[in-house]
């Protein structure tokens, strides 16, 4: 467990230890999240990237995509599209 004291504007910082286990960089921003009363703190670019990880699941299946080739191929036909379009 760490600890973090609490400055006068509301800051806080986090302790090294926590950043290196969020991969947190300067810039970066968390997100705090409450779940059964209580605060839980997450890399929000991570949690971006879980909840489009989660939105998109079973999405390749849906539409046929099995393998890494068939992912290759997807990409060249749409790739073949955009320069007709053009």
């Amino acid at each position: 467990m760490e600890i973090a004291k609490v400055m006068a504007k509301g800051q806080v910082t986090i302790p090294m230890s926590v950043r290196k286990k969020l991969n947190l960089k300067e810039g970066d921003k968390v997100a705090f999240i409450e779940k059964d009363g209580v605060i839980l703190i997450a890399n929000s670019t991570m949690m971006a990237l879980l909840q489009v990880q989660d939105a998109f699941e079973g999405e390749a299946k849906r539409i046929g995509l099995e393998s890494e080739e068939d992912v290759v191929a997807l990409v060249k036909e749409v790739r073949r599209e955009m320069r007709e379009d053009k």
